[in-house]
């Protein structure tokens, strides 16, 4: 009898945990900006996380990312080129765009509210992530939008034709 207790309790914590330790399969981080009114957007590339994700224990859940700030790319060269410059992303003295965990709230269903710390160009802001989270199967898919303030993080400078708001979206599938 207690072997069975034994036996149900371990497969009961396998189950729980099942997405405890994560390999990030598939990835996109992309972004939206107005420049001279119209919509400028872009990708990065190189995104990398350590994610130990599980709805039954937000509290000890954590989600470290980053991706390379060299990866940057949109529909134009000249474009990317300036982006990786000192004027932007500076990517020769800050190569990674990173955002690590600090909380996580259950809104509803499968949707959640992560406090990150987001750090660019070694500036690092909190701000508030809403995003999805969906298992199936051996996998697990992320999706999260949010809006930073390039100015917060020295990006761009005081440039009046270019928005202060850029969009982010990332989408992340897992598997353990």
């Amino acid at each position: 009898m207690i072997k069975r207790i034994y036996t149900i309790a371990v497969l009961a914590f396998l189950a729980v945990n099942t997405f405890a330790q994560t390999k990030v399969t598939k990835s996109a981080v992309t972004f939206k900006i107005k420049n001279l009114g119209f919509n400028v957007g872009g990708t990065f590339t190189g995104f990398n996380a350590d994610i130990k994700f599980t709805p039954a224990n937000l509290a000890t859940s954590t989600i470290e990312a980053s991706v390379a700030a060299n990866t940057v790319n949109t529909d134009s060269e000249g474009r990317d080129n300036h982006l990786k410059s000192d004027d932007y992303f500076d990517v020769a003295k800050y190569p990674k765009i990173t955002v690590k965990s600090v909380s996580f709230k259950h809104k509803s269903g499968n949707n959640y509210t992560g406090s990150f710390n987001v750090t660019i160009k070694d500036k690092t802001k909190l701000i508030e992530i809403p995003f999805t989270y969906v298992e199936s199967g051996s996998t697990a898919t992320f999706k999260g939008d949010f809006q930073v303030l390039r100015t917060d993080f020295g990006i761009g400078s005081k440039n009046i034709i270019l928005s202060n708001e850029a969009n982010v979206s990332i989408e992340a599938e897992i598997s353990k």
